[in-house]
């Protein structure tokens, strides 16, 4: 039988990469779209015959990047492979785009070709702020893109936001919070800003020409989010994201996203796309003529087997980024442990701290532990 695993396609064209973005992704390369497009492609059909096991895709995740820049006709290429190779049709299947990247013909040609979860870059509800980001698009284009999803047939809208900007207040932050909130999502995602080293905004940043994100006013925004999501109906289910339910009650949480959660295997091709298979982690070279030119058959440029007691460890803080938390007889039937053994000292210690509630069934954070979250899951790893 076929390995299921979650499929992610990595896009990695931009319009123009953001000044905070340290993604593989590259603008001004469109003469290399069709050749990368084709090894990808390839890539996706030789998953049936996967170097040691077959695979076959149980959710399709297509991120980038801007992968909306691509035609329509060459992202239904990439669904209709995925579907070659076992996906089945009532599978979730997410597409990211970014307001000014798409139209509304464009739209309904995705959701024709099968894509049934749209996940948007919004990123703020200011243009100021966006303009600071380096996005290419104003709020007045990401509120026109939500009202092309629905007539295009998406009943699945998933949006971005980030916050902790430099400048920006807490009301900023819970203005354009409800402003977002108003365009009536099932599904949105909020992130701390991270100034990663080598881009734009960082270098700004240590140069002294914008100010430095403040954690204490990112935590402040964070609980302000949780407020206001809680307010509007939506349900915190992962650290940074939130779902609304379904008419029939389900919780519309990313599935593809769960995969990664649990620590359960997932597929990444394209360039710099990285897996988790077999008790390995590796990704393909983040060189995007090297990956081109190396064809569908390639092997990963990155290779690394992942130890049992790193593999528990980072389950454990994976599932705990959950907020129903980590399910203490899923892990037992995993690794033969219970995880409150298994990291006895630190179960105690987050206990006393209040960053940790425990019982029979699960582990879970409390709302002091998901703001102090990195030092707990930094005490879980091993030495």
């Amino acid at each position: 039988m076929p390995a299921p695993v979650g499929l992610y396609l990595h896009i990695p064209f931009c319009r123009r990469k953001c000044l905070y973005c340290d993604f593989v992704s590259f603008a001004g390369e469109e003469g290399l779209w069709q050749g990368y497009r084709d090894v990808l492609l390839g890539q996706v059909a030789r998953l049936p015959t996967w170097p040691g096991e077959p695979l076959q895709p149980r959710t399709l995740y297509v991120g980038g990047g801007t992968p909306s820049l691509w035609p329509a006709s060459w992202l239904a290429q990439l669904a209709s492979a995925a579907r070659a190779v076992g996906l089945q049709p009532e599978a979730e299947m997410t597409i990211e785009a970014n307001p000014g990247t798409v139209d509304l013909a464009g739209l309904a040609a995705l959701r024709e070709a099968g894509f049934n979860r749209l996940s948007l870059g919004v990123q703020s509800a200011s243009d100021a702020a966006l303009q600071l980001l380096g996005r290419i698009h104003t709020f007045a284009e990401a509120e026109l893109a939500v009202t092309w999803a629905r007539q295009a047939g998406f009943d699945n809208l998933s949006l971005d936001l980030i916050y902790g900007l430099p400048g920006q207040s807490l009301a900023d932050w819970g203005r354009g919070l409800q402003r977002t909130v108003e365009l009536g999502s099932e599904h949105l995602s909020a992130y701390a800003l991270s100034l990663e080293a080598g881009t734009p905004l960082a270098e700004a940043v240590a140069a002294g020409e914008l100010p430095a994100p403040d954690p204490d006013l990112q935590a402040d925004m964070y609980e302000l989010a949780e407020e206001a999501l809680d307010a509007a109906g939506f349900v915190h289910y992962e650290i940074s994201n939130w779902a609304r339910r379904s008419h029939d009650g389900r919780l519309l949480s990313c599935q593809h996203n769960l995969i990664y959660w649990r620590n359960e295997p997932y597929l990444g091709l394209g360039a710099g796309a990285h897996s988790f298979l077999f008790g390995q982690r590796f990704a393909y070279t983040g060189d995007l003529r090297a990956y081109i030119g190396a064809g569908p058959a390639q092997a990963p440029a990155f290779v690394e087997s992942i130890p049992p007691d790193l593999e528990m460890a980072e389950t454990a803080i994976l599932g705990l980024r959950l907020v129903e938390g980590l399910e203490r007889q899923r892990f037992r039937d995993r690794f033969g442990q219970d995880p409150c053994e298994r990291f006895g000292p630190v179960v105690a210690w987050a206990q006393e701290q209040g960053l940790l509630e425990v019982t029979p069934a699960v582990m879970r954070l409390t709302r002091r532990g998901r703001l102090l979250s990195d030092e707990l899951f930094q005490r879980l790893l091993p030495d």
